[in-house]
């Protein structure tokens, strides 16, 4: 039952996060920075990615539920895995808060050591943001702790 909706809900961001940096949808940089997934992690960040959009719009107010930077990690976890960079923007489209909020945590992440930002080679105005080794890692163990039932 949710399956499809994540899914849905997954090509609207696809399609938004295209439409917000202006790149294609591959990105060979990106595709060989980390290994797949492992297991059925893939899945279900897409379902807490999902739930989480579908929980806010439920209520009413997103703004009960913000988390951005959880948000952001989610996004790119599941778009490494697609094999598609992401533009900083995009990333703030993905953590479903104001830019500059986005933005802001964006900065944390990369002081954290869990995101990184890195020019695109084909145009030097615009800037990719990716999970760090530490970042995606730390990804997969939550999510296959969540895959585990634990």
């Amino acid at each position: 039952m949710l399956s499809p909706l994540a899914d849905e809900l997954m090509a609207v961001a696809s399609r938004l996060r295209c439409a917000a940096s202006s790149i294609p949808a591959k990105c060979v940089p990106c595709e060989a920075r980390i290994p797949s997934p492992s297991g059925g992690s893939l899945a279900i960040a897409r379902m807490v990615y999902a739930l989480r959009r579908k929980r806010a719009a439920l209520f009413g107010n997103p703004d009960l539920f913000g988390e951005p930077a959880w948000d952001i990690l989610l996004d790119l976890f599941i778009a490494q895995a697609e094999g598609k960079c992401v533009s900083v923007s995009s990333a703030c489209i993905g953590s479903a808060a104001p830019p500059t909020t986005g933005l802001r945590w964006l900065g944390v992440l990369a002081d954290e050591g869990l995101v990184v930002r890195e020019s695109d080679p084909e145009d030097n105005r615009r800037v990719h943001v990716r999970l760090t080794t530490k970042g995606h890692s730390a990804m997969q163990r939550f999510l296959d702790t969540v895959e585990a039932g634990s």
